[in-house]
């Protein structure tokens, strides 16, 4: 990656390169500190690399808290670190005192280093994990799996309250619950609150538009709120219900829905009692599924660590309103020779950079700078967080079980990478690849009768599929013939690699990586593997000669073979005859797993764009008319049709149209102008 902007001025300062609230964090830690100011003219005429340019710009450093980094020869940017005094630990790379080969390698290969001083070594941590998720150096530890966390939200936004699923900024109104380990876990506990407490969980839209109650109502998974089913009065006790229990008051709630439900038996309400017994039987399916026992545990994210084989997993489990909402297990890219408090201490920094931190910590192993960490933690939070190494009790014994899952998930991924990598080196062997692949790209088109087209990139590796760097292209040519698989498929691969020309430039293959394991994971890819037979790879071959990168990768093209019988596949590789793979060679079993993939992901892109197609609603090309007036029309007349066809006297009869407003809407519809 690129280092960014070079410093201009004599000011050792980036920060140019960054989005708007990198900016603000880098800003923010450097306002009452001067900038280093240096003059570079004589370092880059001196042709100083190493540990000698690194002594150099040691001799104009102060004993002030910071970040430094340290780049390479073309801009990229190798590490990033803190200090409390940069002078002293920039000194540590200048005078030799180094531990591992990593560093030697490091510092051997740093051309330039760019500085940014700090208030406090506090600020320095947190821009310090801010900017290595930003940059992914390659000498630091990288957190690869870094998607947001999912919570339930209820909603208040002035409509009865609905219960959601929530990725990304908390900025609705309402009440949010979690973090949750993942979407299975935050789907099933929905699913369980729809039988308990019967909220909503259709959208706004929806829920104005009912005239009736809908299929959930019938199924008792909804009080049906939107038509009136329930009371306001009532709705509003199952809402503070839900949050009673989602609060960690699930006891009480259960207690007093169990004392309705008697109370309706002995007054031979047996309905009512059936639907609270079903209720109940919800809640009781949440709590069977945390697990653990939680107790003295109310708010606390505890992480694991487990290291052996070359390779580190970190367990997590969250736990909130003293209830088990999953956990997750994540392997960090870290050099082998790192000691397991390095990695846990530069996961951990990173794992909070854009989370919220729980009020307690637990940990399985010591973290260096403990205590550091848990002030930055504390002064990001506004509340204070502590970072604790159980050693008895009933915390002790959790970590102790997050610890086992640790091993186990270890074991796990450690037995999967040896087979990739076992599959990688059968492929490259099998279609004759001058080195093993580190990165795969499959392709495939999905549409019906040429509609709502869409291209497809799926991406492999030795950790396997890399969910992170798929792509989809929504297909926008207008000189495409619907249906032309060809004319879809140049496309993707014209925009994909134009795209990664300009901003990667063109691959060095001169020397290929000897050490797979150890490459960094390339945006290049070395294979490309596509859905089709002889006709798709010359439109393929095409583009990549027009490009001028057909030395750069290796196409591979995929025909399903006679009769469409997975197993028959003919496999197309430029200058070799096509040719066929024994039914039970497992290279072939592993292209079936990754054209299957590619086949799954362009199907389900395909289909959520078909279905927003057909909810798209005319109403919404009309320039001016908003979310408010576009429900008062929809209330008014009952569709979009409807409206269509509406007169501007009858138009302007709805509640927010005016003439002008009326003008506009009739005049989209008719083309004949207002009458």
């Amino acid at each position: 990656m690129s280092g960014g902007k070079q410093p201009e001025g004599g000011v050792l300062y980036d920060g140019p390169d960054m989005d708007d609230d990198d900016s603000a964090l880098e800003s923010d830690a450097t306002a009452s500190a001067p900038l280093i100011e240096w003059n570079e003219t004589e370092l880059h005429g001196s042709g100083l690399t190493g540990a000698e340019l690194i002594g150099e710009f040691v001799k104009k450093l102060p004993n002030t808290p910071g970040v430094y980094r340290m780049m390479n020869a073309d801009g990229d940017v190798l590490y990033v670190g803190k200090a409390r005094s940069l002078k002293k630990r920039v000194s540590a790379y200048a005078q030799g005192r180094l531990h591992s080969n990593r560093l030697f390698r490091m510092v051997r290969e740093t051309a330039h280093m760019e500085f940014v001083n700090t208030r406090t070594e506090v600020e320095a941590l947190l821009l310090e994990a801010n900017l290595i998720k930003r940059m992914r150096p390659r000498y630091n530890v990288l957190l690869r799996d870094d998607k947001s966390f999912p919570y339930i939200l209820i909603t208040n936004d002035g409509l009865a309250p609905a219960l959601y699923k929530h990725r990304g900024a908390r900025v609705g109104k309402g009440d949010y619950f979690g973090p949750f380990a993942s979407g299975t876990a935050v789907n099933r506990t929905i699913n369980s609150l729809q039988r308990a407490f019967l909220l909503r969980t259709c959208t706004d839209s929806v829920f104005e538009s009912r005239t009736r109650p809908c299929l959930l109502y019938q199924i008792k998974r909804c009080s049906g709120p939107c038509t009136h089913e329930i009371s306001e009065q009532g709705y509003a006790g199952l809402v503070k219900e839900a949050k009673d229990f989602l609060s960690g008051k699930s006891q009480n709630v259960k207690e007093s829905m169990a004392r309705a439900m008697n109370e309706a038996a002995e007054e031979l309400d047996f309905e009512r009692a059936a639907v609270l017994r079903d209720r109940l039987t919800g809640l009781s399916y949440v709590q069977s599924h945390q697990g653990l026992n939680t107790a003295g545990v109310e708010e606390a994210d505890i992480f694991a660590i487990h290291h052996e084989g070359g390779l580190t997993c970190i367990q997590v489990f969250f736990f909130r309103t003293g209830q088990n909402w999953g956990n997750r297990a994540y392997f960090p890219k870290a050099d082998p020779q790192m000691s397991e408090a390095e990695v846990f201490t530069a996961f951990l920094a990173q794992f909070y950079d854009n989370k919220p931190s729980p009020r307690q910590i637990l940990l399985s192993e010591s973290i260096d700078e403990m205590d550091l960490l848990a002030q930055a933690l504390s002064e990001k939070a506004g509340y204070k967080v502590s970072i604790l190494v159980p050693q008895r009790g009933d915390k002790k014994d959790l970590v102790n079980h997050v610890h086992d899952n640790a091993r186990e998930a270890h074991g796990r991924k450690l037995a999967e990478t040896s087979s990739q990598m076992k599959l990688l080196k059968g492929m490259a062997e099998t279609f004759s690849l001058p080195y093993v692949p580190r990165r795969i790209e499959i392709y495939d088109n999905s549409h019906i009768m040429g509609t709502n087209a869409v291209g497809c990139m799926v991406v492999a590796g030795a950790d396997g599929f890399i969910k992170g760097q798929y792509r989809k292209f929504n297909i926008k040519s207008p000189d495409i013939t619907p249906g032309d698989d060809f004319g879809m498929m140049r496309e993707v691969m014209t925009r994909r690699f134009t795209k990664l020309l300009k901003e990667e430039g063109k691959p060095d293959r001169s020397v290929p990586p000897d050490d797979l394991e150890e490459a960094n994971f390339p945006a290049w890819p070395d294979v490309l593997l596509i859905d089709g037979g002889q006709g798709q790879m010359t439109a393929v071959r095409a583009i990549l000669d027009e490009l001028d990168i057909a030395d750069s990768v290796i196409a591979i093209g995929v025909a399903k073979g006679v009769d469409r019988d997975a197993g028959r596949e003919r496999f197309f590789v430029q200058g070799k005859a096509d040719f066929a793979l024994p039914p039970r060679d497992p290279v072939l079993y592993f292209v079936q797993r990754l054209r299957d993939e590619a086949h799954r992901f362009a199907i389900g892109t395909h289909r959520a764009k078909r279905s927003k197609s057909f909810l798209k609603n005319p109403l919404d090309e009309i320039s001016g008319i908003g979310p408010t007036r576009k429900r008062a029309l929809l209330q008014h007349f009952g569709t979009a049709k409807a409206v269509s066809k509406a007169a501007m006297s009858e138009l302007m009869t709805v509640e927010g149209i005016s003439e002008a407003t009326a003008k506009l809407i009739y005049n989209h519809f008719n083309e004949s102008g207002a009458e």
